[in-house]
């Protein structure tokens, strides 16, 4: 599931920043359920050793059942109660479903490993079964929640609907100026709706009290401490878990991670840049393969291919694309995954020779077609923000992502989505850089947690270099910030690499030797895709002198991304 980020404070360890200035964000409190102000050094503490231990099952206050529904059958489930309130704990108390796989060898069980799927507001009763398979399934019992909010737990209102009809806007992709005014619109009535609809209970939907929810779990189930694994936004939940509870957290591991340094939107321009990185990653892949592609010798030339499909787009349908919007995005997310690039050329290669005046190809253009419906499933898979998703609460993510600081000077968002609109519109990075919502909140009720240096034991960090819903910058600033032990996956755009589909067993073997033996590693590893491009030669074989007829339309090639994406964890 989806992602992100943090407000910046002076660290110690100066952040990567791709690109876009940082704004102050005012000291936090780091807070136990007693809200202890947090203490800084200007020497990092030692870090404390690995307390990992062969142990038995503790008494618990948890009342474990079977679950219900058939994709968490393999489950145990029960509910936690928990104030909504930590201030006032004795007020109105709020449920929160958990999940359990048990330990399937208790003779060598590790103690429990709590896990979060991103969002934030991702549904993660279900995450435990993404894992139990895996070596750790053995040594831990692995802790699924839905947080407050989300799921089986105590819900928060869905934000009332917006009608955007009212704010009509002419391209999502490359918005006129007029449209940069409706999009703000558009927020100033989502933070409206959602506010409206969200009472009381949204002011105490924040990352902060689901932290303090997860270290309710961990006394309710008698545990002494926690291991943890986090992908997306789960990696910000564990680092501030970390700093609010550093006694109570042992081994963990941020998979796919944000920048706990800086804000969401500084994260989104990083985001942004590396979707722009990956276009130019495949562009030239695809100028050194010209004389099969036909797109262009150089980079730039390809680019301009690009640009040329796009333009003609805008006058008429073409190869199965019906509106630019669509085309745009399509670009953005079959440049980003490595098993799409040679299709994706293929497809371009047909569509750039019927702007120039080919007869159409009615298979190429019935697979484009269900590219883009696909690429429409992808982007909300990865996004996770859609009203009508089982496993996501929209409004849950609105009220966490307000969490942060957000501009609220317009001109921000104009210039920055001006900028991404005129020099590469593609793959939504101008719906990236838009007004948030959040920019219209008000009703705080505590700053967010500043990350500082860590007082538990080291962890594991772990990043694709194409990610586009948290960059590597993000991942190099956490693993700098929490003086974590880096992994990166090279020429790789999947988001969530651990335990993932296809599996890369470099990144499955340094995660599970870590987590089952506390066996990090002494430097950075650097692992290769498991999901490479098809390997197409530079110049055609006499003896194959078409090698693209061996390469598979883009839909096909949609629905199986779209098959890996849904496989993970």
């Amino acid at each position: 599931m989806a992602i992100r980020k943090f407000a910046p404070r002076q660290p110690a360890v100066q952040p990567e920043v791709s690109t876009g200035p940082l704004a102050v964000l005012v000291a936090a409190l780091a807070l136990a359920a007693i809200f202890a102000p947090a203490c800084s050094s200007s020497e990092p503490p030692a870090r404390p050793a690995d307390k990992g231990s062969i142990q038995e099952r503790p008494a618990s206050t948890v009342q474990w059942a079977g679950c219900e529904g058939e994709e968490l059958a393999s489950l145990e489930c029960a509910t936690v109660q928990v104030p909504m309130d930590y201030r006032n704990p004795g007020l109105r108390q709020i449920d929160i479903a958990i999940s359990r796989a048990g330990a399937k060898d208790p003779e060598r069980r590790l103690g429990v490993l709590f896990t979060n799927p991103g969002g934030p507001g991702g549904a993660g009763l279900a995450m435990p079964t993404g894992y139990a398979e895996q070596p750790i399934g053995q040594v831990y019992d692995i802790i699924g929640i839905d947080v407050r909010g989300v799921g089986k737990s105590t819900n928060l209102a869905a934000c009332a609907p917006v009608d955007d009809a009212r704010y009509p806007v002419s391209s999502q992709s490359r918005p006129t100026d007029n449209d940069l005014i409706q999009l703000v619109e558009q927020a100033k009535a989502k933070e409206a709706a959602c506010a409206q609809t969200g009472g009381e209970f949204r002011r105490y939907v924040t990352t902060m009290n689901t932290a303090r929810d997860m270290d309710t779990i961990r006394d309710r189930l008698g545990e002494s401490m926690i291991n943890y694994l986090g992908v997306s936004y789960g990696t910000w939940l564990g680092a501030v878990y970390g700093e609010m509870f550093p006694e109570r957290l042992n081994r963990n591991v941020l998979d796919s991670s944000m920048d706990p340094r800086v804000s969401w939107r500084v994260g989104d321009l990083n985001n942004a840049t590396a979707t722009k990185q990956n276009f130019e990653d495949w562009a030239t892949w695809t100028a050194e393969r010209d004389a099969v592609f036909r797109l262009g010798s150089t980079p730039a030339a390809v680019r301009g291919s690009i640009d040329t499909i796009a333009d003609t787009i805008t006058e008429r349908p073409v190869g199965g694309f019906d509106n630019r919007d669509d085309f745009d995005g399509a670009v953005g997310e079959f440049t980003r995954y490595r098993k799409s690039w040679a299709p994706f050329a293929k497809s371009m290669h047909y569509v750039l020779d019927e702007v120039h005046g080919a007869p159409p190809r009615p298979e190429v253009d019935k697979s484009n077609q269900h590219a883009v419906h696909t690429a429409d499933a992808l982007d909300d898979d990865a996004v996770t923000e859609r009203d009508d998703d089982k496993d996501m609460s929209d409004a849950v993510n609105a009220a966490v992502l307000c969490d942060w600081d957000w501009p609220t000077d317009m001109e921000v968002y104009f210039r920055d989505m001006r900028s991404a609109r005129d020099t590469f519109p593609y793959g939504n990075t101008v719906g990236q850089l838009g007004p948030n919502a959040c920019s219209f909140h008000t009703g705080r009720v505590e700053p967010l947690v500043r990350v500082g240096a860590p007082k538990y034991p080291r962890g594991l960090v772990v990043q694709s270099d194409g990610d586009t819903q948290t960059s590597l910058v993000d991942g190099r600033n956490m693993a700098k910030a929490l003086d974590s032990v880096l992994v990166v996956v090279h020429n790789e755009g999947a988001h969530g690499l651990y335990a993932a589909d296809p599996a890369n067993t470099c990144v499955n073997d340094a995660v599970n030797a870590y987590l089952l033996d506390a066996k990090l590693p002494a430097a950075t590893v650097d692992c290769a895709t498991a999901d490479p491009p098809m390997p197409v030669p530079a110049r055609p074989d006499p003896a194959d002198p078409d090698p693209e007829a061996a390469i598979p339309l883009l839909g096909e090639t949609a629905d199986q991304l779209k098959t890996e994406v849904e496989a993970g964890p």
